[in-house]
């Protein structure tokens, strides 16, 4: 037989077995294992071992009729990923465990903690009814008690603290995380969390003693200026009044956010400066090549990336707000009744309510403390897990 010079012996080998086992009966090729176009089933029936998929002799059927099952799953789209098998010691078991353990007891705890306060503030809201969300006074002796008054201070001096620790938050870790020098850079890490670690009773002292006294005249400008805004606006203070007293400023809803703010901007500093060192090298190189200033860089990419430890670290200087007590306490004089003018004399919050009262109340009293804290630990959560949802949406919280 003729052979063509370019044509393989092996192929035409295959080839010429091919076409003998189509030649032979069913029975036949049944006996070695099927047809196929390749060195497997010649190697089934005629023992061949060269082609393009070999097999050993007289199991070519085999492999061939495997091929042809995955080739008919593949085609009906029915191929399934291999399973992958981990084999896990005891230290594995134990983590795995630990960690699970760990995550379940603080929702146990936290679970107890709002369970406690319900048994123990239930006689007060019990009494009181709807009427503990709405009543501004706090007699709770003679029947006549609520948390309107306090909760809306407590929300204002958290707005204002949030207001004022964003911006200072955000600017000092863009400049710490993009712009400083390492020997600057370093410096103003310890800087900032040093000043996380102050107590808050120092900074209620500092704002006691020297920022109220200091903050007097920008508050008596903010209000000659922009008295005609409802919130600035003080009703015992005329601007054309030469002998007008600045004293109607102090221990405002104003300054008590002040000082708040100089505890919250600390931390929500180091959550945004971790977050955006974590910002893909190769999307701020990009930006950069494409011609983006250095600020035209962190806006296009730093910024959105840490979108998530933006409102993360808002959030969690949010809660220290709401709760913070002996700072609010130290600086403000308290008042039982709504007031919408922030630079005005007069304020209160949950928490310095239940510092001011505890030592003092009564069994009946005590339990409407309890409320008060029940309602502050409700919205507490409420604003964590807000935040935990928006967090999860960035990108910076779907890599964390």
């Amino acid at each position: 037989m003729w052979l063509p010079e370019r044509q393989p012996y092996s192929l035409l080998r295959v080839s010429m077995a091919n076409t003998v086992l189509k030649a032979l009966p069913a029975a036949v090729r049944g006996a070695g294992g099927g047809p196929a176009a390749t060195g497997g089933a010649a190697g089934g029936t005629v023992g061949g071992s060269t082609g393009f998929a070999s097999g050993p002799p007289g199991g070519g059927g085999k492999d061939a009729k495997a091929a042809t099952d995955r080739d008919s799953q593949n085609a009906a789209g029915q191929d399934r990923p291999r399973r992958i098998k981990t084999m896990t010691g005891a230290a594995d078991r134990v983590f795995k465990y630990g960690s699970h353990g760990a995550g379940l007891l603080v929702l146990v705890i936290m679970t107890l903690v709002g369970l406690f306060l319900a048994i123990r503030g239930g006689q007060a809201i019990s009494q009181a009814g709807v009427q503990f969300w709405t009543e501004q006074d706090w007699e709770p002796n003679s029947g006549r008690f609520g948390i309107a008054a306090v909760l809306f201070g407590t929300v204002v001096i958290a707005v204002i603290a949030i207001a004022v620790a964003l911006p200072l938050a955000l600017g000092t870790a863009t400049y710490i995380s993009e712009y400083a020098p390492p020997s600057v850079k370093s410096l103003l890490v310890g800087v900032v969390d040093l000043m996380a670690a102050i107590p808050s009773v120092v900074y209620g002292l500092w704002g006691m003693f020297w920022l109220q006294g200091h903050l007097l005249p920008v508050a008596q400008w903010i209000a000659t200026h922009f008295g005609w805004i409802p919130i600035f606006k003080v009703d015992r203070f005329d601007p054309r009044d030469p002998l007008a007293t600045p004293t109607v400023f102090t221990a405002s809803a104003f300054l008590a956010g002040l000082v708040v703010a100089m505890m919250v901007a600390p931390i929500a500093c180091s959550v945004m400066r971790e977050v955006f060192a974590q910002a893909p090298v190769g999307e701020r190189e990009g930006a950069l090549a494409l011609g983006s200033s250095k600020w035209g860089m962190i806006r296009s990419v730093v910024y959105p990336f840490g979108r998530g430890g933006i409102i993360g670290g808002t959030m969690l200087g949010l809660g220290r707000a709401l709760g913070e007590t002996i700072a609010v306490y130290l600086v403000i004089s308290p008042v039982y009744v709504i007031n919408w003018q922030v630079l005005s004399t007069g304020s209160n919050s949950i928490s310095s309510l239940i510092a001011l009262h505890y030592g003092e109340a009564s069994d009946f009293e005590l339990s409407g403390l309890m409320a008060a804290g029940l309602a502050l630990f409700v919205v507490t959560m409420l604003v964590n897990f807000g935040a935990g949802i928006i967090i999860q949406r960035s990108r910076s919280g779907e890599s964390s």
